[in-house]
């Protein structure tokens, strides 16, 4: 005899309703028995939590990127502000230097 037979069964000759729930429980346990497989069902909830938890995630994600990009942005200038400030020392430096020979000095990697 099937589950579902057994349990009408028992539900329609069960006077009370401690042992209705019983006779339901032991039921839903014989089918999770038989099809372990029936606990990993994605229902409708379960995927529409599972969703709105990976929307949640993706989000965090791309504010990191964004946060993560500015902070990249921000150390660019501050290395190209520091390669002028080089620049211009070295520029400078060169200048005192024909000043003090009086003979132009190459700049060969300065432009």
């Amino acid at each position: 005899m099937n589950v579902a037979l057994r349990l009408y069964e028992q539900l329609t000759e069960t006077p009370d309703e401690k042992s209705r729930a019983r006779a339901i429980a032991e039921a839903q346990e014989q089918l999770e028995d038989r099809y372990p497989q029936i606990r990993d069902v994605a229902t409708a909830p379960r995927l529409r939590e599972t969703e709105l938890r990976l929307q949640k995630e993706i989000e965090k994600v791309r504010l990191e990127i964004k946060e993560t990009e500015l902070r990249l942005q921000k150390e660019i200038e501050q290395v190209r502000l520091e390669i002028r400030e080089v620049e211009s020392r070295l520029q400078k430096d060169i200048r005192q230097l024909e000043s003090r020979s009086r003979k132009p000095v190459r700049t060969w990697c300065v432009g």
